[in-house]
């Protein structure tokens, strides 16, 4: 296998192809479906590896700018008291 990810779009695509596959099927061959069930199983498997890794990247981003912003987010402004003009709204 390779160090590559998966790539989920081509993932996805290649697993609609299957179902196009079986939906285009008058008379289904048992041993075709089965071997187009085998690789729609090994692509479903390897998307959720390669999608909780994603999710484990995007955790681990989150952390570092709330480390780097001190847990708060940058475009967080308080909002100013008190009666303000249109012309004073700081934005």
């Amino acid at each position: 296998m390779t160090d590559k990810p998966i790539n989920l779009k081509d993932s996805l695509k290649k697993l609609n192809a299957i179902v196009e596959w079986f939906e285009a099927q008058e008379e289904i061959d048992v041993e075709a479906g089965l071997e187009k069930v085998k690789e729609g199983a090994v692509l479903v498997k390897n998307c959720k590896a390669r999608l909780s890794e994603i999710e484990n990247e995007f955790q681990i981003i989150q952390k570092d700018v709330e480390k780097t912003t001190g847990g708060k987010s940058s475009k967080t402004t308080k909002a100013p008291e008190g009666d303000l003009k249109p012309e004073e709204i700081p934005f």
